[in-house]
């Protein structure tokens, strides 16, 4: 009888020792890695994210920026990391949502393969146009498009930008226009302005200098309601596409097999620092509308979005590649 008491004594003991070595969680400074370029909406921000957790966990959240094969490679390095809490991922719908669901193969499985922690918020999106141009609605843009098939061309810097291209596109009627990608939004914007390509999705922290510049016109957002810093832009279902569905977010995750402990701390902190006034005011400013969950909140957010991605590509007919 003495034998299945040392096993539970032994049990607490390990178990008491474990929460002991996550007690000082962190210890040193935590990598915040990035699936997109320095200049981004991801990018900024993640820098205002980073810089209140850094107040409040007392070490520097160290952000990396790891751009490239739609989010994939970001992901990939963060999935393999030690799961120790010091390698996070600024997941955003590219490497969780899009990029598993462009790829026959993917290197990762954003189900299996990390530890959700915690939702960030959700990015506005709008259709932008190079200025010049005539079109002052989604309506005409569509229009020109369908009596022109394949003469618009138009940029994507991402996969948002893309997945959200493919399903306006798609609803619309199978309206051809002729894609130009690049590796993220910054570039992709210098060229709508410059009319070497004429239209694209982006955020406003990307575009929103070149509007104020006018040499951009905001046409529709991605939003389901009209955004508060730009009241005058519709909304996808204004505009004629009831059924457009399509959403940006981000969220941090970690490796797979992170420790509840730290998750718990680090869920906590991001949510504390998602509640300061001064950080939603931060965020805000880019239209980007904060918005914080529990790990087992984020996880059921993630399955929800990959299958809602997926089912969007194969509906605009794009096959994996």
């Amino acid at each position: 009888m003495q034998y299945p008491f040392r096993r539970f004594l032994l049990c607490t003991v390990l178990a008491l020792l474990s929460g002991l070595a996550w007690a000082g969680y962190p210890e040193r400074p935590v990598k915040l890695v990035l699936p997109l370029p320095a200049g981004s909406a991801t990018d900024v921000v993640a820098r205002i994210l980073a810089a209140a957790l850094s107040e409040s966990v007392g070490q520097s959240i160290v952000v990396e920026n790891r751009p490239g094969a739609d989010g994939a490679i970001a992901g990939a390095y963060v999935a393999k990391a030690t799961a120790d809490g010091y390698t996070l991922l600024f997941g955003t719908n590219s490497p969780m949502a899009a990029a598993p669901a462009m790829h026959k193969a993917p290197p990762y499985d954003p189900a299996r393969d990390f530890t959700p922690i915690s939702l960030v918020g959700r990015y506005s999106s709008f259709l932008w146009v190079n200025d010049s141009l005539p079109f002052r609605s989604l309506g005409q843009v569509l229009d020109y498009a369908r009596a022109n098939p394949g003469k618009l061309t138009y940029a994507t810097g991402n996969t948002g930008g893309m997945v959200a291209m493919a399903q306006m596109l798609s609803l619309a009627g199978k309206v051809k226009m002729t894609h130009v990608p690049y590796k993220g939004e910054p570039a992709a914007l210098i060229d709508v302005v410059s009319n070497r390509v004429q239209l694209m999705f982006a955020t406003p922290s990307a575009a929103q200098g070149y509007a104020r510049e006018g040499k951009l016109r905001a046409l529709v957002t991605t939003l389901s309601e009209r955004s508060p810093g730009a009241p005058d832009v519709p909304t996808m279902a204004e505009a004629g596409l009831p059924d457009f569905s399509i959403t940006l977010w981000a969220g941090i995750y970690g490796p797979s097999g992170v420790p509840e402990e730290i998750v718990t701390r680090l869920s906590n902190e991001i949510n504390r620092a998602l509640g300061r006034e001064d950080v939603r005011r931060q965020l805000m400013a880019q239209q980007f509308f904060p918005e914080a969950s529990t790990s087992q909140g984020l996880a059921e957010f993630t399955r929800a979005q990959l299958a809602s991605y997926a089912q969007t590509l194969r509906e605009a007919g794009f096959q994996p590649e």
